[in-house]
Protein backbone atom coordinates (compact mmCIF):
# COMPACT_ATOMS: atom_id res chain seq x y z
CA UNK A 1 0.00 0.00 0.00
CA UNK A 2 1.04 3.69 -0.78
CA UNK A 3 2.78 5.10 2.50
CA UNK A 4 2.49 8.58 2.67
CA UNK A 5 0.58 11.04 0.51
CA UNK A 6 3.11 11.50 -2.01
CA UNK A 7 2.88 8.16 -3.43
CA UNK A 8 -1.43 8.86 -2.89
CA UNK A 9 -1.46 11.41 -5.23
CA UNK A 10 1.40 9.82 -7.78
CA UNK A 11 -0.97 6.23 -8.12
CA UNK A 12 -4.02 8.86 -8.11
CA UNK A 13 -2.36 10.11 -11.18
CA UNK A 14 -0.93 6.85 -13.09
CA UNK A 15 -4.83 5.98 -12.49
CA UNK A 16 -5.94 8.73 -14.95
CA UNK A 17 -3.16 8.18 -17.10
CA UNK A 18 0.04 5.63 -16.79
CA UNK A 19 1.61 7.04 -19.76
CA UNK A 20 2.53 10.32 -18.16
CA UNK A 21 6.03 10.94 -17.99
CA UNK A 22 7.99 10.59 -15.02
CA UNK A 23 9.21 14.44 -15.77
CA UNK A 24 5.32 15.48 -16.23
CA UNK A 25 4.22 13.24 -12.82
CA UNK A 26 7.27 15.35 -11.07
CA UNK A 27 5.85 19.19 -12.12
CA UNK A 28 2.68 17.77 -11.33
CA UNK A 29 3.27 16.45 -7.82
CA UNK A 30 6.21 19.46 -6.96
CA UNK A 31 9.22 17.10 -6.69
CA UNK A 32 12.37 15.66 -8.51
CA UNK A 33 12.03 13.58 -11.71
CA UNK A 34 14.61 11.42 -9.53
CA UNK A 35 11.82 11.40 -6.69
CA UNK A 36 8.96 9.96 -8.78
CA UNK A 37 11.63 7.46 -10.14
CA UNK A 38 12.22 5.94 -6.87
CA UNK A 39 8.73 6.58 -5.46
CA UNK A 40 7.87 4.50 -8.60
CA UNK A 41 10.45 1.61 -8.35
CA UNK A 42 9.47 0.87 -5.08
CA UNK A 43 5.54 0.73 -5.06
CA UNK A 44 6.43 -1.78 -7.80
CA UNK A 45 8.61 -3.76 -5.98
CA UNK A 46 6.04 -3.68 -2.58
CA UNK A 47 3.42 -5.17 -4.92
CA UNK A 48 1.65 -1.67 -4.56
CA UNK A 49 1.52 -1.41 -8.51
CA UNK A 50 1.61 -4.26 -10.26
CA UNK A 51 1.51 -3.56 -13.85
CA UNK A 52 0.20 -0.78 -16.29
CA UNK A 53 -2.13 -1.29 -19.05
CA UNK A 54 -4.08 0.79 -21.72
CA UNK A 55 -8.20 0.90 -21.43
CA UNK A 56 -10.35 0.55 -24.37
CA UNK A 57 -12.90 3.35 -24.44
CA UNK A 58 -16.49 2.78 -24.59
CA UNK A 59 -16.54 3.18 -28.62
CA UNK A 60 -13.56 0.75 -28.81
CA UNK A 61 -15.47 -2.75 -29.76
CA UNK A 62 -16.30 -3.33 -26.23
CA UNK A 63 -20.02 -2.61 -26.41
CA UNK A 64 -22.23 -4.20 -24.57
CA UNK A 65 -24.10 -4.56 -21.13
CA UNK A 66 -22.65 -5.00 -17.64
CA UNK A 67 -24.41 -6.20 -14.79
CA UNK A 68 -23.53 -7.15 -10.97
CA UNK A 69 -24.70 -10.31 -10.20
CA UNK A 70 -24.90 -11.13 -6.33
CA UNK A 71 -24.86 -14.69 -5.86
CA UNK A 72 -26.19 -16.76 -2.68
CA UNK A 73 -24.58 -20.26 -2.37
CA UNK A 74 -25.13 -23.44 -0.31
CA UNK A 75 -21.88 -23.29 1.55
CA UNK A 76 -21.11 -26.53 0.61
CA UNK A 77 -21.17 -26.24 -3.02
CA UNK A 78 -18.94 -22.38 -3.09
CA UNK A 79 -16.12 -24.26 -4.30
CA UNK A 80 -18.48 -26.10 -7.03
CA UNK A 81 -20.03 -22.49 -7.84
CA UNK A 82 -17.13 -20.78 -8.20
CA UNK A 83 -15.05 -23.44 -10.50
CA UNK A 84 -18.60 -23.22 -13.04
CA UNK A 85 -18.75 -19.50 -12.77
CA UNK A 86 -15.14 -19.19 -13.98
CA UNK A 87 -15.87 -20.85 -17.15
CA UNK A 88 -17.82 -18.15 -18.25
CA UNK A 89 -15.91 -16.03 -20.44
CA UNK A 90 -18.78 -13.06 -19.90
CA UNK A 91 -17.55 -13.10 -16.02
CA UNK A 92 -15.08 -10.16 -15.28
CA UNK A 93 -14.42 -10.24 -11.84
CA UNK A 94 -15.80 -12.82 -9.04
CA UNK A 95 -15.64 -11.57 -4.83
CA UNK A 96 -16.52 -13.44 -2.37
CA UNK A 97 -17.85 -10.46 -0.29
CA UNK A 98 -19.43 -10.23 3.40
CA UNK A 99 -23.29 -9.30 3.99
CA UNK A 100 -26.70 -10.12 1.67
CA UNK A 101 -24.70 -12.36 -0.51
CA UNK A 102 -21.82 -14.40 -0.76
CA UNK A 103 -20.40 -13.59 -4.48
CA UNK A 104 -20.71 -10.76 -6.09
CA UNK A 105 -19.76 -11.09 -10.05
CA UNK A 106 -19.64 -8.62 -12.73
CA UNK A 107 -20.54 -9.81 -16.13
CA UNK A 108 -20.41 -8.09 -19.29
CA UNK A 109 -22.35 -9.24 -22.45
CA UNK A 110 -22.81 -7.95 -25.94
CA UNK A 111 -26.51 -7.86 -25.45
CA UNK A 112 -29.22 -7.80 -22.78
CA UNK A 113 -30.77 -11.17 -24.24
CA UNK A 114 -27.18 -12.98 -23.39
CA UNK A 115 -27.46 -11.27 -20.27
CA UNK A 116 -30.27 -12.94 -19.90
CA UNK A 117 -29.34 -16.05 -20.77
CA UNK A 118 -25.77 -15.99 -18.71
CA UNK A 119 -28.44 -15.37 -15.80
CA UNK A 120 -30.52 -18.06 -16.27
CA UNK A 121 -27.45 -20.32 -16.39
CA UNK A 122 -25.84 -18.76 -13.34
CA UNK A 123 -29.51 -19.66 -11.55
CA UNK A 124 -29.31 -23.55 -13.12
CA UNK A 125 -25.38 -23.95 -11.81
CA UNK A 126 -26.20 -26.66 -8.62
CA UNK A 127 -25.83 -24.63 -5.05
CA UNK A 128 -26.99 -21.34 -6.58
CA UNK A 129 -29.84 -20.68 -4.13
CA UNK A 130 -30.82 -16.69 -5.30
CA UNK A 131 -29.42 -14.06 -7.39
CA UNK A 132 -29.93 -10.53 -8.31
CA UNK A 133 -29.08 -8.88 -10.52
CA UNK A 134 -27.93 -4.87 -10.86
CA UNK A 135 -27.49 -3.42 -14.48
CA UNK A 136 -24.87 -1.12 -14.80
CA UNK A 137 -26.43 2.46 -16.93
CA UNK A 138 -23.94 4.77 -16.88
CA UNK A 139 -19.77 4.49 -15.78
CA UNK A 140 -19.47 7.71 -13.27
CA UNK A 141 -16.21 7.02 -12.47
CA UNK A 142 -13.35 4.45 -12.83
CA UNK A 143 -9.70 3.96 -11.30
CA UNK A 144 -9.63 0.39 -12.19
CA UNK A 145 -7.16 -0.97 -14.94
Amino acid sequence: MPRDDLDRQLITLLQANARESTANLARRLGVARTTVLARLDRLERSGAIVGYTARLGADSGDRGVQAYVGITVSPKMARDVTAQLARLPELRMLCSVSGEFDYIALLRAESTARLDGLLDSIGEIDGVMKTTTSVVLALRVDRTA
